[in-house]
């Protein structure tokens, strides 16, 4: 892939700040939260413990695409209020998922970094529109897209003026079904190869098992990832979605402190 924007032919590594964090430098950033922002008082507990640890981002999910039309959908616009609240308290930045063009009203105000999620890495319309906003945006990997594909979902981005962008990858969907998805780590070093972006790595949709994020977020890592976005709970197992995946507190903070003793 030759002549693209995201191609470090085409200049250097890009460096953006959400807020104070520092996205493409030479410190990791670490993002964590719940699936779904349930309530304030578990928002609020959490990001306490979790800024007292080290993680510089909060993640919490407001809008959700879910597989079953009858799962808890997210908070919606009052999800947005408590991350906006959550965020202001503890000064920590907050990302989240952008499902609709027309949620931008309520989502620009009130949020640092959108996200977009492996469903709509596809929508053109939506990376067009966000690619026109002078706004952070986290890119997931769609879960059976190429690493070509997900360079043309960032130049969608890209070529409407909008360089701010985090590539994610966050697993592909493969024969294997003991893990939910099969990190791709090949997909970290050839981007850091090959180009511009920045990207972290989401080892929680990566695995879907909890007892593994630990060892593939080092693997993440080690393979040159500039940080992580890792699923946490204040109770894991009471988590109304991906409760599977997600981890508690003490093993953020076990994570931070390995990433920290590698001194990558």
């Amino acid at each position: 892939m030759k002549h693209l924007l995201v191609d470090k032919y085409s200049g250097p590594n890009i460096k953006f700040n959400v807020k104070d964090v520092l996205f493409g430098g030479n410190e990791k950033v670490f993002i964590s939260g719940p699936c779904s922002v349930e309530s304030y008082e578990q928002m609020d507990e959490l990001a306490y413990q979790l800024s007292n640890i080290g993680v510089n981002m909060l993640r919490g999910g407001a809008f959700k695409p879910r597989t079953s039309p009858y799962d808890f959908q997210g908070l919606k616009q009052e999800g947005i209020k408590i991350l906006k609240s959550i965020s202001e308290k503890y000064n920590m930045p907050v990302v989240t998922e952008i499902m609709d063009i027309r949620d931008l009203e309520i989502l620009l105000p009130n949020i640092d970094m959108l996200q977009i999620g492996s469903r709509n890495m596809y929508n053109y319309s939506l990376l067009k529109e966000v690619g026109k906003l002078d706004v952070p945006v986290l890119l997931k990997r769609g879960m059976s897209a190429t690493i070509q594909e997900w360079m043309y979902a960032a130049e969608y981005i890209m070529s409407e003026g909008n360089e701010k962008i985090v590539l994610c990858e966050r697993g592909i969907r493969t024969f294997e079904t003991y893990t939910r998805n099969t990190l791709d780590i090949n997909a970290v070093a050839v981007v850091k190869n090959k180009f511009r972006l920045p990207i972290i790595v989401d080892p929680s949709h990566g695995t879907g098992l909890r007892e593994i994020v630990h060892s593939m977020s080092l693997a993440s890592i080690a393979a040159g990832a500039d940080g992580l976005i890792i699923e946490s709970h204040i109770n894991p197992d009471l988590a109304i979605s991906d409760a599977r995946q997600t981890v508690d507190v003490e093993t953020v903070h076990r994570i931070i402190k390995s990433v920290e003793k590698m001194g990558w």
